[in-house]
């Protein structure tokens, strides 16, 4: 079975595999060889994981900013009964 691209995974799949690299090579068991790839997937992953986090703080920055030439619309008051 081969890994997702991290850009094709959830942010919480992200941190749920990177998870459980750290904990494989915090362990020490694993070879050198499969140590560095293992390795490269967590910088990969990070990498991705970083990227969601700057794209979704762009977007709040976007939606609390107040944008002084947006048009204003008139506010629709409830009909009377």
């Amino acid at each position: 079975m081969s890994a997702k691209k991290p850009e094709n995974m959830s942010f919480e799949d992200t941190l749920k595999e990177l998870e459980t690299i750290v904990n494989g090579l915090e362990k020490g068991e694993l070879s050198l060889d499969v140590a560095l790839k293992q390795f490269e997937r967590g910088i990969s992953l990070a990498r991705a994981g970083q990227q969601t986090l700057a794209d979704a703080e762009q977007r709040i920055e976007i939606l609390l900013t107040p944008d002084d030439k947006a048009p204003l619309s008139p506010f629709k008051d409830m009909p009377d009964d």
